[in-house]
Protein backbone atom coordinates (compact mmCIF):
# COMPACT_ATOMS: atom_id res chain seq x y z
CA UNK A 1 0.00 0.00 0.00
CA UNK A 2 0.89 3.69 -0.39
CA UNK A 3 1.68 6.23 2.29
CA UNK A 4 -1.69 8.71 0.90
CA UNK A 5 0.68 11.58 2.41
CA UNK A 6 2.92 10.69 -0.73
CA UNK A 7 0.29 11.13 -3.22
CA UNK A 8 0.45 14.46 -4.90
CA UNK A 9 -1.67 14.73 -8.11
CA UNK A 10 -0.60 17.32 -11.25
CA UNK A 11 -2.93 18.89 -13.35
CA UNK A 12 -3.06 16.50 -16.55
CA UNK A 13 -2.62 13.19 -14.60
CA UNK A 14 -5.89 10.51 -13.82
CA UNK A 15 -8.02 9.60 -11.25
CA UNK A 16 -9.72 5.59 -11.74
CA UNK A 17 -13.03 5.68 -10.27
CA UNK A 18 -14.58 2.54 -9.36
CA UNK A 19 -18.41 2.71 -10.49
CA UNK A 20 -20.33 4.63 -12.86
CA UNK A 21 -22.93 5.94 -11.25
CA UNK A 22 -24.34 9.88 -10.81
CA UNK A 23 -21.75 10.22 -7.78
CA UNK A 24 -18.91 8.62 -9.84
CA UNK A 25 -20.55 10.92 -13.22
CA UNK A 26 -19.87 14.03 -10.87
CA UNK A 27 -16.79 13.16 -9.61
CA UNK A 28 -15.43 13.22 -12.89
CA UNK A 29 -17.08 16.37 -13.73
CA UNK A 30 -15.27 18.23 -10.59
CA UNK A 31 -12.12 16.79 -11.52
CA UNK A 32 -12.10 17.93 -15.33
CA UNK A 33 -12.68 21.45 -13.80
CA UNK A 34 -9.49 20.90 -11.97
CA UNK A 35 -7.33 19.55 -15.19
CA UNK A 36 -7.42 16.10 -13.88
CA UNK A 37 -8.61 13.06 -15.96
CA UNK A 38 -10.43 10.45 -15.06
CA UNK A 39 -11.12 6.89 -16.01
CA UNK A 40 -14.22 4.83 -14.94
CA UNK A 41 -14.63 1.53 -14.21
CA UNK A 42 -18.19 -0.28 -14.06
CA UNK A 43 -19.39 -3.38 -15.43
CA UNK A 44 -22.41 -1.91 -16.57
CA UNK A 45 -22.53 -0.51 -20.00
CA UNK A 46 -25.33 2.28 -19.42
CA UNK A 47 -23.03 3.85 -16.71
CA UNK A 48 -23.95 7.36 -16.74
CA UNK A 49 -20.74 8.21 -15.59
CA UNK A 50 -19.45 7.06 -19.16
CA UNK A 51 -21.17 10.29 -20.40
CA UNK A 52 -18.63 12.31 -19.11
CA UNK A 53 -15.40 10.61 -19.54
CA UNK A 54 -12.68 10.18 -21.80
CA UNK A 55 -11.69 6.52 -21.20
CA UNK A 56 -14.21 4.00 -19.79
CA UNK A 57 -13.27 -0.36 -18.92
CA UNK A 58 -16.58 -2.01 -18.61
CA UNK A 59 -15.92 -5.41 -16.84
CA UNK A 60 -16.80 -7.46 -13.85
CA UNK A 61 -14.93 -6.42 -10.48
CA UNK A 62 -13.72 -10.18 -10.78
CA UNK A 63 -12.23 -9.49 -13.72
CA UNK A 64 -8.28 -9.55 -12.31
CA UNK A 65 -6.99 -8.60 -15.85
CA UNK A 66 -9.11 -5.76 -16.46
CA UNK A 67 -8.44 -4.17 -13.28
CA UNK A 68 -4.75 -4.52 -13.85
CA UNK A 69 -5.21 -2.93 -17.08
CA UNK A 70 -7.31 -0.10 -15.28
CA UNK A 71 -4.61 0.53 -12.23
CA UNK A 72 -2.22 0.81 -15.12
CA UNK A 73 -3.90 3.47 -16.60
CA UNK A 74 -4.62 5.58 -13.80
CA UNK A 75 -2.46 7.58 -10.63
CA UNK A 76 -4.77 7.23 -7.69
CA UNK A 77 -7.95 4.90 -7.67
CA UNK A 78 -11.45 6.03 -5.22
CA UNK A 79 -14.43 4.80 -5.24
CA UNK A 80 -18.24 6.09 -5.39
CA UNK A 81 -19.92 3.49 -3.60
CA UNK A 82 -18.57 1.22 -0.70
CA UNK A 83 -19.60 -1.65 -1.84
CA UNK A 84 -16.74 -2.40 -3.76
CA UNK A 85 -15.78 -6.59 -3.28
CA UNK A 86 -12.64 -6.90 -0.87
CA UNK A 87 -10.65 -8.75 -3.50
CA UNK A 88 -11.00 -6.19 -5.95
CA UNK A 89 -9.87 -3.44 -3.84
CA UNK A 90 -6.89 -6.14 -2.92
CA UNK A 91 -5.80 -6.69 -6.62
CA UNK A 92 -6.03 -2.37 -7.34
CA UNK A 93 -4.32 -1.66 -3.79
CA UNK A 94 -1.11 -3.77 -5.40
CA UNK A 95 -1.02 -1.42 -8.00
CA UNK A 96 -1.84 1.82 -6.88
CA UNK A 97 -3.02 3.89 -3.89
CA UNK A 98 -6.42 3.51 -2.89
CA UNK A 99 -8.10 6.21 -1.32
CA UNK A 100 -10.08 5.95 0.85
CA UNK A 101 -8.12 3.09 2.42
CA UNK A 102 -8.98 -0.35 1.43
CA UNK A 103 -9.15 -1.04 5.22
CA UNK A 104 -11.63 1.44 5.56
CA UNK A 105 -14.00 -1.18 4.02
CA UNK A 106 -14.23 -3.44 6.35
CA UNK A 107 -15.48 -0.91 8.77
CA UNK A 108 -18.48 0.67 6.79
CA UNK A 109 -19.46 -2.28 4.57
CA UNK A 110 -20.41 -4.19 7.94
CA UNK A 111 -23.26 -2.51 9.76
CA UNK A 112 -22.01 -3.96 12.98
CA UNK A 113 -18.67 -3.46 12.70
CA UNK A 114 -19.11 0.15 11.87
CA UNK A 115 -21.81 0.22 15.53
CA UNK A 116 -18.78 -1.29 17.34
CA UNK A 117 -16.47 1.68 16.09
CA UNK A 118 -18.78 4.11 16.69
CA UNK A 119 -19.31 2.94 20.16
CA UNK A 120 -15.54 2.75 20.92
CA UNK A 121 -15.11 6.32 19.92
CA UNK A 122 -17.65 6.93 23.05
CA UNK A 123 -20.10 8.31 20.39
CA UNK A 124 -23.72 7.26 20.88
CA UNK A 125 -26.01 5.65 18.76
CA UNK A 126 -28.83 3.30 18.67
CA UNK A 127 -28.74 -0.21 20.91
CA UNK A 128 -28.18 -2.71 19.28
CA UNK A 129 -27.60 -6.39 19.16
CA UNK A 130 -25.54 -8.79 17.11
CA UNK A 131 -28.48 -11.34 15.31
CA UNK A 132 -27.70 -14.06 13.41
CA UNK A 133 -30.74 -16.75 14.03
CA UNK A 134 -34.58 -17.02 15.22
CA UNK A 135 -33.76 -17.51 18.53
CA UNK A 136 -31.24 -15.05 18.61
CA UNK A 137 -33.16 -12.34 17.41
CA UNK A 138 -35.92 -12.96 20.00
CA UNK A 139 -33.52 -12.49 22.60
CA UNK A 140 -32.21 -9.14 20.81
CA UNK A 141 -35.57 -7.94 21.40
CA UNK A 142 -35.74 -8.86 24.90
CA UNK A 143 -32.98 -7.09 25.70
CA UNK A 144 -33.65 -3.72 23.40
CA UNK A 145 -37.57 -3.89 23.13
CA UNK A 146 -39.70 -3.42 20.32
CA UNK A 147 -40.65 -1.42 17.90
CA UNK A 148 -37.28 -1.75 16.75
CA UNK A 149 -35.39 -2.21 13.12
CA UNK A 150 -33.65 -5.56 11.81
CA UNK A 151 -31.08 -4.81 8.93
CA UNK A 152 -28.89 -6.48 7.12
CA UNK A 153 -25.37 -6.17 8.29
CA UNK A 154 -24.34 -5.45 4.73
CA UNK A 155 -25.43 -4.09 0.94
CA UNK A 156 -28.95 -1.89 2.61
CA UNK A 157 -29.47 0.89 1.31
CA UNK A 158 -32.59 2.99 0.38
CA UNK A 159 -34.65 1.18 2.63
CA UNK A 160 -33.11 -2.10 1.14
CA UNK A 161 -32.40 -4.83 3.54
CA UNK A 162 -34.46 -3.69 6.55
CA UNK A 163 -37.63 -4.40 8.46
CA UNK A 164 -39.60 -2.54 11.43
CA UNK A 165 -40.70 -4.91 13.90
CA UNK A 166 -43.79 -4.29 16.40
CA UNK A 167 -46.07 -6.07 19.10
CA UNK A 168 -47.23 -8.32 17.60
CA UNK A 169 -45.34 -9.36 14.89
CA UNK A 170 -44.79 -12.77 13.55
CA UNK A 171 -40.40 -12.99 14.38
CA UNK A 172 -39.93 -15.93 12.26
CA UNK A 173 -41.65 -14.54 9.33
CA UNK A 174 -39.78 -11.34 9.49
CA UNK A 175 -36.49 -13.05 10.41
CA UNK A 176 -36.98 -15.12 6.96
CA UNK A 177 -38.38 -12.36 4.48
CA UNK A 178 -35.04 -10.64 5.66
CA UNK A 179 -32.82 -13.61 3.74
CA UNK A 180 -29.99 -13.68 5.53
CA UNK A 181 -27.84 -15.22 8.21
CA UNK A 182 -26.32 -11.55 9.61
CA UNK A 183 -28.41 -9.05 11.31
CA UNK A 184 -28.10 -6.53 13.68
CA UNK A 185 -31.26 -5.27 15.47
CA UNK A 186 -31.26 -1.55 16.33
CA UNK A 187 -33.86 -0.03 18.88
CA UNK A 188 -36.48 2.10 17.29
CA UNK A 189 -35.47 6.27 17.50
CA UNK A 190 -38.09 8.50 18.03
CA UNK A 191 -35.88 11.17 16.91
CA UNK A 192 -37.07 14.90 15.96
CA UNK A 193 -34.96 15.28 12.99
CA UNK A 194 -32.75 13.66 10.90
CA UNK A 195 -29.09 14.96 10.00
CA UNK A 196 -26.23 14.46 8.38
CA UNK A 197 -22.42 16.33 8.73
CA UNK A 198 -20.61 16.35 4.85
CA UNK A 199 -16.96 15.77 6.48
CA UNK A 200 -13.56 15.94 4.16
CA UNK A 201 -10.38 14.92 5.83
CA UNK A 202 -7.36 15.45 3.62
CA UNK A 203 -3.82 12.92 4.13
CA UNK A 204 -1.85 15.35 6.56
CA UNK A 205 -5.25 15.27 8.95
CA UNK A 206 -6.86 18.44 7.07
CA UNK A 207 -10.84 18.59 8.49
CA UNK A 208 -13.55 20.82 6.53
CA UNK A 209 -16.93 20.00 7.55
CA UNK A 210 -20.03 21.53 5.17
CA UNK A 211 -22.87 23.30 6.93
CA UNK A 212 -25.10 20.20 9.29
CA UNK A 213 -27.93 19.54 6.61
CA UNK A 214 -31.61 18.29 7.58
CA UNK A 215 -32.91 15.26 5.69
CA UNK A 216 -36.48 14.06 4.70
CA UNK A 217 -37.09 10.80 3.37
CA UNK A 218 -39.96 9.34 1.50
CA UNK A 219 -40.55 5.57 1.21
CA UNK A 220 -37.14 5.46 3.12
CA UNK A 221 -35.50 7.15 0.12
CA UNK A 222 -33.89 10.66 0.98
CA UNK A 223 -36.22 13.58 -0.91
CA UNK A 224 -35.24 16.74 0.31
CA UNK A 225 -32.10 18.40 2.13
CA UNK A 226 -31.50 21.42 3.79
CA UNK A 227 -28.49 23.69 4.68
CA UNK A 228 -28.32 24.66 7.25
CA UNK A 229 -30.44 22.66 9.72
CA UNK A 230 -32.74 24.12 11.80
CA UNK A 231 -30.76 23.03 15.12
CA UNK A 232 -29.04 25.24 17.91
CA UNK A 233 -25.27 26.30 16.70
CA UNK A 234 -24.06 24.11 19.75
CA UNK A 235 -25.86 20.97 18.05
CA UNK A 236 -24.69 22.16 15.11
CA UNK A 237 -20.89 22.15 16.06
CA UNK A 238 -21.31 19.12 18.40
CA UNK A 239 -22.45 17.24 15.31
CA UNK A 240 -19.18 18.14 12.75
CA UNK A 241 -16.77 17.64 16.07
CA UNK A 242 -18.47 14.07 15.98
CA UNK A 243 -17.79 14.01 12.27
CA UNK A 244 -14.75 15.13 12.33
CA UNK A 245 -13.89 12.60 15.44
CA UNK A 246 -14.67 9.82 12.91
CA UNK A 247 -12.38 10.83 10.27
CA UNK A 248 -9.66 11.26 12.86
CA UNK A 249 -10.10 7.59 13.80
CA UNK A 250 -10.25 6.16 10.45
CA UNK A 251 -7.45 7.61 9.23
CA UNK A 252 -9.77 9.26 6.52
CA UNK A 253 -8.51 10.50 2.98
CA UNK A 254 -11.45 12.25 1.05
CA UNK A 255 -15.17 12.76 1.84
CA UNK A 256 -17.60 10.94 4.27
CA UNK A 257 -21.02 11.64 5.44
CA UNK A 258 -22.14 10.64 9.33
CA UNK A 259 -25.87 10.43 9.22
CA UNK A 260 -27.48 11.31 12.39
CA UNK A 261 -30.50 11.63 14.20
CA UNK A 262 -31.76 14.25 16.70
CA UNK A 263 -33.41 13.67 19.90
CA UNK A 264 -35.73 15.81 21.81
CA UNK A 265 -35.53 14.98 25.59
CA UNK A 266 -35.64 16.18 29.12
CA UNK A 267 -32.22 17.89 29.18
CA UNK A 268 -32.59 19.01 25.58
CA UNK A 269 -31.25 17.74 21.83
CA UNK A 270 -28.60 15.16 21.54
CA UNK A 271 -27.66 13.52 18.57
CA UNK A 272 -26.57 9.78 18.04
CA UNK A 273 -24.74 8.43 15.02
CA UNK A 274 -27.31 5.74 12.71
CA UNK A 275 -24.93 5.26 9.79
CA UNK A 276 -21.39 6.51 7.84
CA UNK A 277 -21.43 6.45 4.18
CA UNK A 278 -17.27 6.37 3.20
CA UNK A 279 -18.02 8.21 -0.18
CA UNK A 280 -19.65 11.51 -1.27
CA UNK A 281 -23.32 11.51 -0.65
CA UNK A 282 -26.78 12.16 -1.38
CA UNK A 283 -27.48 14.70 1.26
CA UNK A 284 -24.24 17.01 -0.34
CA UNK A 285 -25.55 17.43 -3.43
CA UNK A 286 -26.38 20.97 -2.48
CA UNK A 287 -23.04 21.32 -1.95
CA UNK A 288 -22.57 21.87 -5.98
CA UNK A 289 -24.56 25.28 -6.49
CA UNK A 290 -24.77 26.08 -2.83
CA UNK A 291 -21.40 26.18 -1.59
CA UNK A 292 -18.32 27.88 -2.69
CA UNK A 293 -16.73 24.18 -3.29
CA UNK A 294 -18.79 21.55 -3.56
CA UNK A 295 -18.08 17.65 -1.66
CA UNK A 296 -17.12 16.50 -5.02
CA UNK A 297 -14.28 18.94 -5.67
CA UNK A 298 -13.32 18.51 -1.80
CA UNK A 299 -12.70 14.96 -2.45
CA UNK A 300 -10.83 15.26 -5.58
CA UNK A 301 -8.70 17.65 -3.50
CA UNK A 302 -8.06 15.40 -0.59
CA UNK A 303 -7.59 12.09 -2.81
CA UNK A 304 -4.91 14.04 -5.54
CA UNK A 305 -3.14 15.73 -2.52
CA UNK A 306 -4.30 19.16 -2.98
CA UNK A 307 -4.81 21.53 0.10
CA UNK A 308 -9.20 21.34 0.64
CA UNK A 309 -11.09 24.44 0.72
CA UNK A 310 -13.09 26.13 3.21
CA UNK A 311 -16.37 25.60 2.03
CA UNK A 312 -18.85 29.04 2.53
CA UNK A 313 -22.71 28.34 1.75
CA UNK A 314 -24.50 31.07 -0.80
CA UNK A 315 -27.52 32.57 0.42
CA UNK A 316 -29.68 32.16 3.39
CA UNK A 317 -30.57 28.73 2.66
CA UNK A 318 -29.78 25.79 -0.09
CA UNK A 319 -32.73 23.04 -0.64
CA UNK A 320 -31.42 20.11 -2.80
CA UNK A 321 -34.94 18.09 -4.06
CA UNK A 322 -34.19 14.82 -5.58
CA UNK A 323 -35.90 13.80 -9.07
CA UNK A 324 -37.22 10.20 -8.30
CA UNK A 325 -38.74 8.11 -10.99
CA UNK A 326 -41.05 9.89 -13.14
CA UNK A 327 -40.34 13.22 -11.44
CA UNK A 328 -37.66 13.61 -13.76
CA UNK A 329 -40.33 14.24 -16.84
CA UNK A 330 -41.42 17.18 -15.32
CA UNK A 331 -37.81 18.57 -16.09
CA UNK A 332 -38.32 21.88 -17.71
CA UNK A 333 -40.93 23.48 -15.32
CA UNK A 334 -37.62 23.74 -12.71
CA UNK A 335 -35.62 25.68 -15.66
CA UNK A 336 -37.59 29.14 -14.94
CA UNK A 337 -37.33 29.06 -10.96
CA UNK A 338 -35.65 31.72 -9.99
CA UNK A 339 -32.55 30.45 -7.98
CA UNK A 340 -33.08 26.38 -9.18
CA UNK A 341 -30.21 24.69 -10.77
CA UNK A 342 -31.51 21.28 -12.44
CA UNK A 343 -29.04 18.36 -12.38
CA UNK A 344 -30.20 15.51 -14.65
CA UNK A 345 -27.95 12.26 -14.17
CA UNK A 346 -28.26 10.85 -18.08
CA UNK A 347 -29.97 7.79 -16.88
CA UNK A 348 -32.34 5.01 -18.78
CA UNK A 349 -35.47 4.98 -18.75
CA UNK A 350 -37.23 6.35 -15.30
CA UNK A 351 -38.09 3.70 -12.89
CA UNK A 352 -40.00 3.67 -9.21
CA UNK A 353 -37.67 4.49 -6.96
CA UNK A 354 -34.90 5.52 -8.80
CA UNK A 355 -32.82 8.98 -8.53
CA UNK A 356 -33.11 10.24 -11.68
CA UNK A 357 -31.47 14.01 -11.25
CA UNK A 358 -32.11 16.62 -8.42
CA UNK A 359 -32.54 20.42 -8.10
CA UNK A 360 -30.94 23.13 -6.14
CA UNK A 361 -32.14 26.14 -4.69
CA UNK A 362 -30.51 28.82 -3.44
CA UNK A 363 -32.54 31.55 -1.42
CA UNK A 364 -30.68 34.76 -1.55
CA UNK A 365 -30.26 36.25 1.77
CA UNK A 366 -32.71 39.21 1.27
CA UNK A 367 -35.71 37.11 0.98
CA UNK A 368 -37.83 35.60 3.91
Amino acid sequence: MTDAKQVKLKPGDTIGILGGGQLGRMLAMAAARLGLRCQVFSPDPDSPAFDVVLNATCAEYADVEALELFANDVDVITYEFENVPAAAAMVLDARRPVLPNRKILETTQDRLAEKDFVTRLGIGTAAYADVTSVSSLREAIVRIGLPAVLKTRRFGYDGKGQAIIREGDDIAKVWTSLATKSAILEAFIPYEREISVIAARSAMGQVECFDVTENEHRDHILKISRAPALIPDALAEEARSIAGKIAGALDYVGVLAVEMFVLANGTGPKVLVNEIAPRVHNSGHWTLDGASISQFEQHIRAIAGWPLGKPVRHGEIVTMTNLIGDEINDYEKWLSVPGATIHIYGKGGPRPGRKMGHVTEVRPPQEK
